[in-house]
């Protein structure tokens, strides 16, 4: 998972350097990027979040509607009978391979729907509401299929997959719908892998992708207000700036604000 991040968190920085060396008008162009009034996102998509909550929905009806749960046990048993011994470390890998594909392409010069700083804050805020959600593993305390600890629900990986995914499909499927279903196409593999390794129940990861998807899609809703905020243009002005960071073995991002 580490070095995920850190691939990630690399990728970022370069694209990051790639636009520092363009020169400084490009670089305060994509700082002050203007950010679309709020109330056009919440026009552009009706009923953006039937599909999340639906899934989320099914993963907590799970944990009370038996005929549901039997659903999670059917697949446990074909897993157990089709590959009993299967371990593989792939989910591991698959999971954020959305989002570096997002850098990835703007490294390569093909840009997505929001530059640099805006994208990279959208994806942080995205995975700080999913860890918000995945909050609900211990209160809910389900074990896992192979019953090593209390914290199955909902799927971890499957939601940051699913967060990867609707990050992709955000800043690119206005280009083409081929980008939503390649992300889309990993993180449920993500999500599959996650069951076939009795990591998690098959509810687990339904309701993780429904938490994923919401939490990149509430972001996306929100980040406009916030970052009017945060970088409205008064008397004195103001800029921003996030970067990532990488010190004694822990990733992260730094903030900066002048006022």
């Amino acid at each position: 998972m580490k070095k995920i991040i850190y691939a990630l968190l690399c990728a970022i920085a370069l694209e990051a350097d790639a636009q520092v060396d363009t020169g400084k008008n490009k670089l305060a162009d994509t700082l002050k990027k203007e950010v679309p009034a709020p109330h056009e996102y919440i026009r552009s998509k009706p009923g953006t979040f039937i599909v999340p909550e639906i899934l989320i929905g099914y993963g907590a009806l799970s944990l009370v509607v038996t005929p549901i749960r039997h659903i999670d046990y059917y697949f446990k048993a074909r897993v157990e009978k089709i590959n009993p011994n299967y371990n593989s470390k792939l989910s591991d890998y698959l999971q954020l391979s959305p989002a570096i594909l997002v850098y990835g392409l703007n490294l390569v010069g093909d840009n997505g729907k929001n530059r640099f700083v805006d994208r990279t804050a959208l994806l942080a805020l995205s995975g700080g509401i999913l860890t918000v959600a995945d909050g609900l593993k211990y209160v809910v305390r389900r074990h896992r299929p192979y019953g090593t600890d209390p914290l199955s629900f909902p799927s971890g990986h499957t939601g940051a997959a699913f967060v990867a995914a609707e990050f992709l499909a955000q800043e690119y499927s206005e280009k083409s719908p081929l980008y939503g279903v390649l992300g889309y196409t990993v993180a449920s593999a993500t999500g599959i892998l996650r069951v076939y390794g009795r990591a998690h129940w098959f509810s687990d990861c339904v309701a993780g992708a429904g938490f994923g998807m919401l939490s990149t899609k509430l972001a996306y809703l929100v980040y406009p207000y916030l970052r009017n905020k945060l970088t409205h243009n008064g008397k004195h002005g103001q800029s921003t700036m996030i970067m990532p960071t990488y010190q004694d073995g822990v990733p992260g991002l730094t903030f900066a604000m002048k006022l």
